[in-house]
């Protein structure tokens, strides 16, 4: 089969949070790799100004997952006028930096209802085309918090743990329709979000990059290809994993 192994022609992708960061990142690589792409978001002039670097057979639609109400019609929406949904890449999420003990109530909720409660009702959604189909990838997007402990991320860790657990027992009841789940648990990833944040934290940058067994942090592509991967018929065998592309950080003494 050759490289064609890797090819995603003729599918298509829906990846939430495609239009910034690593989103973005993983949106490129998809299209790269021949799928059509839909992106999700909650700013219309973030995600115009996506699609419009993306190229076409991309494609936007203005959405906030945490409605999980508005969840079944958007799922129609794709399948009746875009097409046929062949890979899910949950990616939207939010991050809360705090100490665990000012971390309210209200806070840790929020970050549950969107990293893991609103992932949960849109891959089910998703699901229920791909089982009947018999065919499908869904990627979830852990992180480096969801493997070992980080301080002042007590809720974003909790959700991301969560993830895991989520892949486990999807995997148990998809298989059998040929429907895979994995997750990727991303390292610490360059962007402009991340390099503001260490800039502004040069003991934590430190420790961070002492932590990487690699001499540099990784790019958004990183991120792309392994989610290229993961959604083509290369790692049709591949369900129940969880990824880490972390420069060896998770193993790196």
């Amino acid at each position: 089969m050759g490289l064609d192994v890797f090819s995603l022609k003729g599918r298509l992708a829906l990846v939430t949070g495609g239009g910034v960061g690593i989103g973005l990142g993983i949106s490129k690589a998809l299209l790269e790799a021949g799928a059509r792409v839909v992106i999700t978001g909650r700013r219309e002039e973030i995600l115009k100004e996506a699609v419009s670097a993306l190229g076409k057979n991309a494609y936007y639609i203005v959405n906030d997952i945490t409605e999980k109400e508005k969840i079944p019609s958007l799922i129609e929406d794709i399948e009746k006028n875009i097409g046929a949904i062949d890979i899910l890449v949950n990616n939207a999420g939010i991050h809360h930096k705090a100490w665990a003990q000012d971390t309210s109530d209200s806070d840790f909720e929020r970050i549950i209802q969107t990293n893991l409660l609103s992932v949960f009702s849109i891959t089910r959604e998703c699901a229920r085309k791909m089982l009947a189909r018999r065919s499908g990838s869904i990627i979830m997007i852990g992180s480096m918090a969801g493997l070992f402990g980080i301080d002042r991320v007590v809720a974003y860790g909790v959700s991301k743990t969560a993830i895991t657990g989520l892949v486990n027992a999807l995997v148990t009841e998809y298989s059998q329709y040929n429907v895979r789940v994995n997750a990727i648990a991303p390292g610490w990833i360059e962007s402009n979000m991340f390099l503001n944040a260490v800039e502004k934290d040069p003991p934590r940058k430190e420790k961070i990059t002492n932590r990487i067994a690699m001499d540099h942090f990784g790019k958004t592509e990183d991120i792309g290809n392994a989610a290229v991967f993961l959604s083509s018929d290369a790692a049709k065998y591949i369900t129940g994993v969880i990824l880490p592309v972390d420069g060896g950080a998770t193993v790196n003494f």
